[in-house]
């Protein structure tokens, strides 16, 4: 396998955290980014750090806020400055709110679609310029099962996390004639190894909020609903997640899917997937973009 080097957002905690660590661990070259990593989360930071040493791994800390272009860019700045070369990014950095959607502001929703979405978007506007003039490069996005089946009082977030997705798709197309791959890896939910749910916001419109108080019990059995999910004795641990990046990492340029699921709950999201990636096919092919499906390089292998 060979060594990338790969920038990981949202590292601080959860999915990310535990992606920069199993990307390290198997010989790759990784820069773990969050917010103010010598300020407040310098106890998270520190950890990495302090592991990196322990265990002899190349995993390294950059400061990034997903919420600033400028600090995108400097990220991605300072990676090259070091490395001099950027393979991999892993879009991981997003934020969850829990509540009524009538009772989310249209601020509340702007501010999680910065995160969720625009967050992403920066990055890659830091990251591109560099894959593109190599001509090779991996996007890999955390997405979410949410994107297909719609849990109920998360509206902000699944309208977030079905934005990314389109975004990441859509994206895919034309930096695909670049050379550079792109995979969305879809988790199901987890209730323990993150903090999505203890960290949760909530519906800023406390009125309305007020209003739907006959629900409230629902949403706060909404975690205990999510648990139930699971299969006994079916170990749900989010480490799943960063183990399948992994893989996804170690496969050779051009087998990499364009989508993988890691869910414990059964929702049945690669059967929506399938159909939903064969309606793509042949509405590209209908419309004479059918190349825009595959990588560049891939054509130009097949028909080399």
């Amino acid at each position: 396998m060979s060594s990338h080097v790969v920038l990981v957002t949202g590292a601080a905690t959860g999915i990310g955290n535990l992606t920069a660590r199993a990307l390290a661990a198997a010989g790759h070259t990784v820069f773990a980014s969050m917010r103010d990593p010598f300020g407040r989360n310098t106890p998270r930071s520190r950890e990495l750090l302090d592991l990196a040493a322990r265990e002899n791994i190349d995993l390294r800390v950059v400061e990034l806020d997903v919420q600033s272009q400028d600090s995108a860019d400097n990220a991605v700045t300072s990676i090259l400055a070091e490395t001099g070369r950027l393979d991999v990014v892993v879009h991981n950095a997003g934020h969850l709110m829990v509540g009524f959607a009538e009772a989310f502001t249209a601020e509340d929703l702007a501010h999680l679609m910065d995160v969720n979405v625009l967050g992403m978007q920066r990055v890659n506007r830091a990251a591109l310029p560099h894959l593109r003039s190599r001509g090779e490069g991996l996007l890999v996005y955390v997405g979410s099962s949410t994107s297909v089946v719609l849990p109920p009082f998360l509206a902000p977030y699944v309208a977030s996390k079905a934005a990314f997705d389109a975004l990441a798709r859509t994206t895919a197309y034309e930096v695909g004639q670049f050379g550079i791959e792109s995979t969305i890896v879809m988790p199901g939910p987890f209730t323990s190894g993150t903090e999505h749910f203890p960290n949760a916001g909530r519906a800023g419109d406390r009125t309305v909020t007020a209003a739907y108080a006959a629900l409230e019990p629902m949403v706060e059995r909404n975690e205990e609903a999510t648990a139930g999910l699971f299969e006994e004795n079916v170990d749900a641990d989010p480490v799943a997640v960063a183990d399948e990046i992994t893989r996804v990492l170690a496969l050779p340029r051009g087998s990499r899917p364009s989508r993988t699921v890691v869910d414990f709950t059964k929702a049945g999201v690669e059967h929506a997937n399938e159909v939903n990636e064969e309606a793509q096919r042949n509405f590209l092919t209908r419309m004479g973009f059918a190349e825009l499906l595959r990588p560049a390089y891939e054509r130009e292998a097949s028909t080399g």
